[in-house]
């Protein structure tokens, strides 16, 4: 049953000691922790491909490890904080998402890597819940929109500052030092929300859905297993097949239990609202997209044009530059030519500048990669802060911790999943790509190329004159890769758009 909001949600609201703008600087510096965590890392890939040896498999794990955790658990986490209050939640998620963070700067195997980062994963679920939900909460109807679409600007931007800051950090130091520093941030990001955020929670909490928590986070998480073990091991392997298996019969009994349940976690029912289904497919895809394209665009800056790490993060500000003055101007559009226009036009921008990065060879620079990524940039702006906007205007004040959740979740899966399609996608191409003069290489320096194509340019580095062949084989591999990746999720994302045509609402739901 889809549950109506309280009546209380039009009550007098509280912003804490700092107002609204006090509000929305907390929660937007806690925001940038979490989603920074996602993008930063993926500048030392390269790194880590060889300090750690880690193969394309497991840099995929290292980077969805993370954002498995946090999809997975959001939604319940949020719940949570409906009930005992949002920011009590967050602060306690900034103590474990920061030890978490400093705990991984000392590891020396990408399993003990894989395992922090699956507990930072943990503790921005506790986090990232409570950023949205108390600036829906805690704002009057009037500011809503507009702190709705600030937070959705820099859920966007906030990759790039992640990046920016790795980018610099990289210059100087390891890998490890983006740890310290987020551990550091997490530190200031709790004590911030401590002092300017008010305590906001669900005045009407009911029975915990223990059921539905369980089964969507079984659900997610086999679903990214299997969607990165299907490429490593193969798709008809038994443990794939189980893996997908339960997947469906988590998702199946999350609807069955969901709809006989008084009081569920995220109420099935509300998949039948079109404003909702509009908003979660919306984020999904777009965040699908956006940061399976970091995980190989990034790759692509720093190995095929030769860029540092903070040249890279720099070669993305046009991104940001595009999205936060566009989710700004979102919420006017959308009042004038309504939200199926704007949501399929944002989609249909991201899906162009995709599919025209697909295009780039070995040559082509850094131009044509600049103009396919300022499309993107604009169509992220416009789906990402109308997607948002869809979700958290279904539900009630009283159930912003959930509504933010779902909004969290999506955004996580796609995340998890577009990590998992396009490295798979990348990681298949690359290795059948490269040239038949691998075979002949000896078995270690074979297996190290055939890993990543940062190891593979390290060897071909170590052949001297004999490695200009190899080198360029990998490149080309690399290319080949990177375009039938980026191809697969711009068809997705196109698809979401004529979707988003076809069956989205022209007027926003609202819950007030």
């Amino acid at each position: 049953m889809i549950t109506t909001p309280h009546q209380d949600d039009a009550a007098p609201v509280a912003t804490g000691r700092a107002g609204t703008r006090g509000v929305l600087s907390s929660m937007c510096l806690s925001l940038v922790l979490v989603v920074a965590s996602v993008s930063a890392l993926n500048l030392a890939l390269p790194d880590l491909a060889i300090d750690l040896s880690a193969s394309n498999g497991a840099l995929t794990w290292i980077a969805d490890a993370y954002t498995v955790a946090l999809a997975a658990f959001v939604l319940p986490l949020g719940a949570i904080g409906d009930r005992l209050g949002r920011r009590n939640v967050l602060v306690v998620g900034t103590v474990v998402f920061g030890a978490a963070s400093l705990a991984a700067s000392f590891t020396d195997s990408t399993s003990t890597l894989i395992a922090w980062r699956a507990v930072m994963g943990l503790g921005a679920a506790m986090i990232m819940p409570g950023t949205l939900s108390t600036i829906t909460a805690a704002f009057p109807p009037e500011q809503r929109a507009k702190g709705v679409a600030t937070w959705s600007g820099f859920a966007a931007a906030g990759a790039i500052i992640g990046m920016l800051v790795a980018g610099a950090l990289l210059e100087q130091f390891s890998w490890r030092s983006i740890f310290v520093v987020s551990a550091a941030t997490a530190l200031a990001a709790g004590l911030a929300a401590a002092l300017l955020a008010p305590n906001t929670r669900d005045t009407h909490p009911h029975r915990p859905d223990v059921a539905g928590a369980i089964t969507t986070a079984v659900a997610i998480g086999t679903l990214v297993y299997a969607i990165i073990e299907g490429n490593e091991r193969g798709w008809t392997e038994p443990v794939v097949v189980g893996a997908f298996v339960v997947t469906i019969v988590s998702f199946a009994a999350y609807a069955f239990l969901g709809l006989r349940t008084e009081h569920p976690l995220l109420d099935p029912a509300l998949f039948g609202i079109r404003g909702f289904r509009a908003g979660a497919v919306t984020v999904l895809v777009q965040f699908m997209a956006v940061f399976g394209f970091f995980f190989v665009g990034l790759q692509y800056l720093q190995l095929i044009l030769d860029y540092s790490p903070l040249k890279a993060a720099l070669a993305l500000v046009p991104v940001a530059l595009a999205v936060l003055p566009t989710s700004q101007l979102t919420p006017r559009l959308v009042n004038r030519v309504g939200m199926k226009a704007v949501m399929s036009a944002g989609l249909f921008l991201l899906a162009i500048g995709l599919y025209v990065i697909s295009f780039l060879g070995v040559d082509s620079g850094y131009l044509p990669f600049l103009g396919g990524l300022v499309l993107a940039g604009f169509g992220i702006g416009l789906s990402g802060a109308v997607g948002t906007a869809a979700i958290t205007g279904s539900l009630g004040r009283g159930q912003q911790g959930v509504a933010s959740a779902m909004n969290d979740t999506t955004r996580e899966v796609g995340s998890a999943i577009g990590i998992a399609l396009m490295g798979s996608i990348y990681g298949s191409h690359y290795r059948s790509s490269l040239p038949d003069s691998v075979d002949r290489l000896p078995a270690d320096a074979a297996e190290s190329v055939r890993h990543s194509a940062a190891a593979g340019l390290q060897v071909a580095d170590h052949l001297g004159a004999r490695g200009a062949g190899l080198a360029d084989g990998v490149k080309s591999a690399f290319m080949d890769g990177l375009s039938a990746s980026l191809i697969a999720v711009s068809v997705v994302v196109a698809a979401a758009a004529i979707g988003a045509l076809l069956r989205a609402p022209k007027t926003p739901p609202t819950a007030d």
